[in-house]
Order: C-alpha cells, then sequence, then structure tokens
C-alpha cells in the first residue's frame, strides 16, 4: 500500500511546487509593483486617445457557451478515458470484459447525449 501512495509523490510534489510558484509571483508583485493612483479617467476604456462610444462590454450569444459546456463535458469523457485505458491494459487478462463492458456504458451514455444535443440542434450556429 505504501509503495502505490509513494508513487504519487512525484506528481504532488510537482503540485505543491507550481502552486507555491503561482502564490509566490503574485505576492511578489503585490509587494515590489507599483501602485498606481485610481481615479475615473485612468479606469476608463482607452480607445485610440478618444472617449469610448457605448458600453465597453459586449454581449455574447448563448451559443458560444453551449460551445464552452459541450466541450467542458466531452473533455471530461477523455479525461476518464486514459486512466480507464490504462487499467485495461494492466488488467487485460483477468476482468476484461468487466472493464470493457463498464467503458462502453459510460460511452454510450455519452453518445445518448450527443444524440440528444444534435436533436436538439444545439450545434446549429443559424438559430
Amino acid at each position: 500500500m505504501e509503495s502505490q501512495i509513494a508513487e504519487y509523490i512525484p506528481v504532488l510534489m510537482l503540485g505543491l511546487v507550481a502552486a507555491a510558484f503561482a502564490f509566490g509571483t503574485l505576492i511578489f508583485s503585490a509587494l515590489v509593483g507599483k501602485k498606481g493612483h485610481r481615479s475615473k479617467i485612468k479606469d476608463t476604456a482607452y480607445e485610440c486617445g478618444m472617449l469610448p462610444i457605448g458600453p465597453a462590454s459586449a454581449r455574447f450569444s448563448v451559443k458560444f457557451y453551449l460551445v464552452a459546456m459541450l466541450f467542458i463535458l466531452f473533455d471530461v469523457e477523455v479525461v476518464f478515458l486514459f486512466p480507464w485505458a490504462v487499467v485495461y491494459k494492466e488488467m487485460l487478462v483477468e476482468n476484461a470484459h468487466l472493464i470493457f463492458g463498464s467503458m462502453m456504458v459510460f460511452l454510450g451514455l455519452f453518445l445518448v447525449g450527443f444524440i440528444y444535443e444534435l436533436k436538439k440542434k444545439a450545434f446549429d450556429w443559424k438559430n
């Protein structure tokens, strides 16, 4: 059991070093960086030396958010697919049918969701 935990120590160390670097750079820039004086003029958007016309933020179509959510959904599927492939390769002799069947159920559920999105025309940009 301890040998299995020891295999994850490099990954844990990498995560800790990355988090320490990220927070360290944020703290360093907050301590050393210039502290500007905020004013209404400095907070306005700069557009080629002219005063901005209209609001600086524009509305995006809901389709962009839908595509982002679908990307995350199918990206999570791929994230679960890689560890499954490693486990399937290692356990090919013992429980091949059980492991393969469970992944086919998982992929089948995602296929049903994908077909549902196609039927609801989630990928149709004309509406």
